[in-house]
């Protein structure tokens, strides 16, 4: 069976008092899309940044490419690939210019780099704004760079931290596009994020973080499966609405939660539950219906609180 690129047992980071990371385990299969989800303060990046060898453990073991991050850091960093939450490109230089630095902290010679950057350009759809600065490019065009920027060194695994988050709906799917096809080009990959659907389209398999806790694991489908209903009936009603008859619903769903402006009916057949609902007397402003999507895990997992 062949050996995961990152093998994680007991993982634990601390601050102080503050626990972090709270003795995780976790491993990433070669050429697979591995994602962390969590709220905020969940450990998420904690956990990133141990993986990136830039942030030592304060418990536990770690490898990384079969490397030790505590002793073999640089080796460990050679051999990555970093998309950072923030891209930090330099704006008054070229397109050209940041990947041709970039490629040299590696000690790639020029020609081969030449030879990336034009294969990378193409591969971010960003060949005709080779001698452009990076100033007035648009968000998505900043955030392709800076994944083309990430794969210069043609990385054995590449780190990528909330990479779609600003971005408009079209930048997204494009971006989507991009790193599905290195998925099929074998380029294993960590993401983090906050996009359930996100996390849904990419991911092969994910973790829920919650306090430093991996809360749980798994196929975006299979956590559907354990922890949801096929589908979801929203009953939508006037804030504020006293009566909405929660206490006559609730043996029509697994699971009834009521939120201010509406109640969620989670069950295997939301039109049937919609018709159950109306004979008994109960008309809500208005229903929906829809499949159960990671979203509902997430929070189910998580609560609804806010986090900041």
């Amino acid at each position: 069976m062949t050996e995961p690129l990152v093998a994680a047992h007991a993982l634990t980071k601390t601050f102080g008092d503050f626990v972090a990371v709270d003795a995780v385990d976790f491993e990433v299969r070669p050429g697979e899309v591995f994602g962390f989800l969590g709220p905020n303060g969940a450990g998420k990046s904690s956990t990133m940044k141990m993986i990136g060898a830039v942030s030592p453990l304060s418990g536990g073991t770690l490898r990384v490419l079969g490397l030790d991050p505590g002793t073999d850091g640089p080796e460990i960093r050679s051999r990555l690939g970093v998309v950072p939450q923030e891209d930090n490109l330099d704006h008054e230089l070229t397109v050209y210019e940041n990947l041709l630095i970039y490629g040299r902290y590696f000690g790639l010679p020029r020609k081969v780099i030449d030879e990336r950057v034009t294969e990378l350009l193409e591969f971010a759809q960003l060949q005709d704004r080779r001698q452009s600065t990076v100033e007035p490019l648009s968000g998505g065009m900043k955030r392709r760079l800076t994944i083309a920027r990430g794969l210069i060194n043609q990385p054995e695994l590449l780190l990528l931290d909330e990479p779609t988050t600003g971005l408009d709906p079209q930048a997204r799917h494009l971006l989507w596009d991009r790193l599905y096809r290195l998925k099929q080009e074998g380029v294993t990959q960590i993401i983090t994020t906050h996009y359930m659907d996100e996390a849904e389209q990419l991911c092969d398999r994910l973790v829920i973080m919650d306090g430093g806790k991996i809360v749980a694991e798994g196929s975006p489908a299979s956590l559907i499966a354990q922890y949801s209903t096929r589908e979801v009936l929203e009953l939508r009603f006037p804030v504020g609405t006293e009566d909405r008859g929660v206490g006559r619903i609730g043996d029509l769903a697994a699971r009834v939660e009521e939120l201010p402006d509406r109640v969620l009916l989670y069950t295997d057949d939301a039109d049937a539950a919609a018709e159950s609902v109306a004979a008994r007397g109960i008309v809500p402003e208005s229903t929906v219906t829809r499949r159960s999507t990671l979203e509902d895990v997430f929070l189910r997992l998580t609560g609804r609180r806010l986090v900041d």
